[in-house]
This record gives C-alpha cells, sequence and structure tokens, in this order.
C-alpha cells in the first residue's frame, strides 16, 4: 500500500459527506477517481452496487471499488492489507493493482484490484467451504489490523439514515436490532476465534480461467467466530437459496454443520436482518429492488412465515 511521505494514506479532493450513494453518483466518483490516477473511465461496467459501487474497466484490467462514505475508509485501507496478506500466506485472493491507495475521491474510499479473468463459471458450495476451511486456519500475523468481527457492522447506521421507513416501521427495525444484539450476548461458540470473511458466500468466490478459485471482498474481515461465516450459507439455505443436497456437500466439505447448533437461529435472524438493511438502501435504484425490500421488511415480523427471497 503506497503512501505519502508524511506516512499517512492519501486523501484526496473533497471529504465532506457525499450525496445519496447512486448508480449515478458512483460513476462520477469513478470519473473523477480515474482522472487521478490516470485510468480510463469510459465505458466502464458497473458490475454491482451495494456496500460498494463495482466497476470494471473497459481498456484497463482494473476492478474499482467505490465505498459509500468516508466513515468506512479503516475498511479500505483494511481490504489492502489483507489481501497483501492473503497473497503472502498462499491463499487464493483478489489482488491491489499498483496504484496509490485508498484514495478519497468526492467524500469515498477507492481501490483498485487487478482483474481476476474468468468466465463466469459459478464456485461450487465445496469450493466455498474449503476455501473458508483454509482461512480459518491460517495464522493471523500481530501486525495485520484486524478488528474484532461486529456481527451487526453497519446495520445501525443503516436503520438510522434511511428514507425508505415510515416511523413505526423504523421503530420496528430499531426495536429487532436492540432484541438480536441481547440474545447475541448470550451465544457460546463451539468452534476456535480466527480470521474470518465477514461475508462468506458464493459471490465473494471467483473461478479463474485456470479453474482456480480465489476469494475475494475483504471490506468486513476481522477475528470472530468461524461460525458467523458458516451462517451466511446456512441462511441462504433455509431462505431457498441451495438444495439440501448442495448445503450438506458444504457442510461435509468444511467439516461442522452450523445448523446444528443450539445458537444458529440468532445468527440465523441476525443475517436476515442484515440481508434486508443491505437492500434497504437502494430502494431507490429500482421498483425490483424495492418490491424486495417490503417483501424481506414484511417477514422479519413472523419468524415462521416462509422466506421466498430473491438473490440480489
Amino acid at each position: 500500500m503506497k503512501r505519502s511521505k508524511n506516512g499517512q494514506v492519501p486523501l484526496n479532493e473533497s471529504q465532506t459527506t457525499p450525496l445519496h450513494f447512486t448508480a449515478s453518483e458512483a460513476r462520477k466518483t469513478l470519473d473523477a477517481a480515474c482522472r487521478k490516477t490516470g485510468l480510463h473511465a469510459e465505458e466502464a461496467a458497473l458490475l454491482r452496487l451495494g456496500e460498494n459501487a463495482i466497476f470494471q474497466l473497459a481498456t484497463e484490467k482494473v476492478i474499482v471499488r467505490i465505498a459509500r462514505s468516508i466513515e468506512v475508509l479503516p475498511d479500505a485501507k483494511k481490504e489492502v492489507a489483507v489481501a497483501e496478506w492473503l497473497r503472502e500466506s498462499g491463499l487464493p485472493a483478489a489482488e491491489p493493482a499498483d496504484y496509490e491507495q485508498p484514495l478519497v475521491i468526492q467524500g469515498r474510499p477507492v481501490t483498485f484490484w487487478r482483474l481476476i479473468e474468468n468466465k463466469g463459471d459459478k464456485a461450487s458450495m465445496k469450493d466455498l467451504a474449503r476455501v473458508l476451511r483454509r482461512l480459518h486456519r491460517l495464522p493471523v500475523p500481530p501486525e495485520l489490523p484486524l478488528p474484532e468481527f461486529d456481527i451487526f457492522g453497519r446495520v445501525s447506521e443503516r436503520i438510522a439514515k434511511t428514507e425508505a421507513l415510515s416511523d413505526q416501521d423504523h421503530e420496528f427495525l430499531t426495536a429487532r436490532l436492540i432484541e438480536l444484539r441481547e440474545k447475541s450476548k448470550s451465544l457460546r461458540y463451539p468452534l476456535t476465534p480466527c480470521a474470518v470473511h465477514g461475508d462468506a458466500h458464493q459471490q465473494n468466490l471467483i473461478v479463474a480461467l485456470d479453474g482456480t478459485v480465489l476469494l475475494i471482498d475483504f471490506e468486513r474481515f476481522a477475528f470472530g467466530s468461524p461460525e458467523t461465516d458458516l451462517a451466511v450459507t446456512a441462511t441462504e439455505r433455509l431462505i431457498g437459496w441451495h438444495t439440501a443436497e448442495e448445503y450438506e456437500k458444504f457442510a461435509d466439505a468444511y467439516g461442522f454443520d452450523v445448523i446444528s447448533w443450539e445458537g444458529f437461529p440468532v445468527l440465523r435472524a441476525i443475517n436476515e436482518l442484515k440481508m434486508t438493511t443491505w437492500l434497504m438502501q437502494n430502494v431507490n435504484e429500482s421498483e425490483k429492488v424495492a418490491q424486495e425490500f417490503r417483501k424481506r421488511f414484511s417477514s422479519l415480523r413472523d419468524d415462521e412465515a416462509p422466506r421466498s427471497w430473491t438473490p440480489f
């Protein structure tokens, strides 16, 4: 990670609170970031708009990640440090591109990553289990800046900042968050704490052209309980995004079935709250997103209701 002469990560242009994080605003930040680095933003493709806007440049083999606000600059710094550690550890993972980073452009942290060329093949559930098993066994160097994992990371901020809720709905989500925080305090995790990905699902794996499965997206990396990584896939299984056979292969390959652990229902409820508030950030992007958010929000009111959710 390159630094300025005074040893600090460079901050560039405005660091004031940015406008609403929309695809069009993210593209303006992309244009400015590319001008700063000498890259070309013309015809860049928006791959994903979620916690970050992720663009693939058309003329360089570079992926650009744009975060929502200056508040998550520590996560952007951590992403680069984690990527360097994984490379040194031999775990196949995304690598930072050779540009000064992270930058802060228009109040948003921006990082640059080497494109992982691929055919679009989807990693299997077994692939995910094997990557997580290997990650969870890596010794964490004391100099790596991993925070303690906060399973509720950013949920409170999303609820506080949203304009998508009525007062009554806002009160419900706030009360739900308080309830789950209390329940989580009594959890006793059976597995040994380790480095955790923090957002461990299939979309955060890429199958390269040579068949290598690489891990990506390191902003939620932390030190915590491996059950929190495993519970993401288990929650998706109970929503219906994976078959029973696929999940069985996942649990067998890892060597532990988190669904059988008595604390899992709490992690499942937390994940569903996170998945709902994550989508809530983008309700103004399209009516399709807004409808899916309303569906998810409605089912949070009934733990027994079927979760006929659509992946985004």
